[in-house]
């Protein structure tokens, strides 16, 4: 994975910083940038900010314990932009907090946002599933296909690629993606891995990013390694050439 797609996730992935509600305008605020509240709490209408172009980092913040928060005391925040990078192991990417590399159940959020889930509860993550969609930052989990023309990229019947994210993580990248990267529109659908005809399968991940919260898949991938591996594991089945050294991806 070498040039548009990852490079663009890398610069333009929403990512938490400092600035709270309170102090967040005027002099913060920048006209049309890309941004999504981070609510934990009801008191004095506080929250975080994720912003598509920020550095991320800032202080840490402990969800409060009076907040009602389903996953209050854990901390939000302080990842830098350059730390967004994991691999194909589920629960890499966390710059702190990923002490038990077997599960991601009760890991902090460094990046403001929660962890993708998978079916069978797989590694903990069913602690962040669909009945949690009306709080998750950035809504709902959706999926939708990267596709393009050999106009642009010289590319082969045998690349296909998938992002999956919380919805407005999705549709900020997909306007990044259209206007830099000649990708065909198409708007998100939900992402539900327990469906039997998911086009996101865990094994079609081919890297994840944000500690978790985001990945691109392709589905001529197989990672037979992926349900065994800890998110510490550097163990994965070798990309095949065409996503290897595609110049698209």
């Amino acid at each position: 994975m070498n040039l548009y797609l990852n490079l663009l996730l890398l610069t333009n992935a929403l990512v938490i910083r400092s600035i709270s509600a309170s102090s967040a305008f005027p002099g913060n605020y920048v006209f049309n940038k890309p941004q999504v509240r981070v609510t934990t709490t009801f008191a004095d209408f506080d929250a975080r900010i994720m912003d598509q172009w920020g550095n991320g980092g800032g202080p840490f913040v402990q969800i409060s314990n009076t907040s009602h928060h389903p996953f209050q005391y854990r901390t939000l925040g302080g990842a830098k932009r350059a730390e967004i990078c994991g691999t194909r192991a589920f629960g890499s990417g966390y710059p702190y907090g990923a002490k038990d590399p077997s599960s991601v159940a009760g890991r902090p959020f460094p990046f403001g946002t929660w962890p993708l889930w998978w079916d069978q509860n797989f590694m903990g993550s069913g602690e962040y599933g669909p009945h949690l969609d009306a709080i998750r930052p950035g809504g709902m989990l959706v999926t939708v296909p990267l596709q393009t023309t050999t106009e642009h990229f010289n590319i082969t019947d045998e690349e296909a690629y998938h992002i999956v994210g919380d919805k407005e993580s999705v549709l900020l990248l997909m306007i990044s993606y259209v206007t830099w990267c000649h990708i065909t529109p198409a708007w998100p659908s939900r992402f539900d891995p327990t469906r039997s005809n998911s086009t996101v399968r865990l094994e079609n991940v081919v890297r994840y990013y944000r500690a978790s919260s985001f990945a691109i898949s392709s589905p001529n991938y197989n990672n037979t390694f992926a349900r065994s591996s800890l998110s510490n594991s550097t163990e994965s089945t070798p990309l095949p050439p065409s996503i290897e050294y595609s110049p698209f991806l």
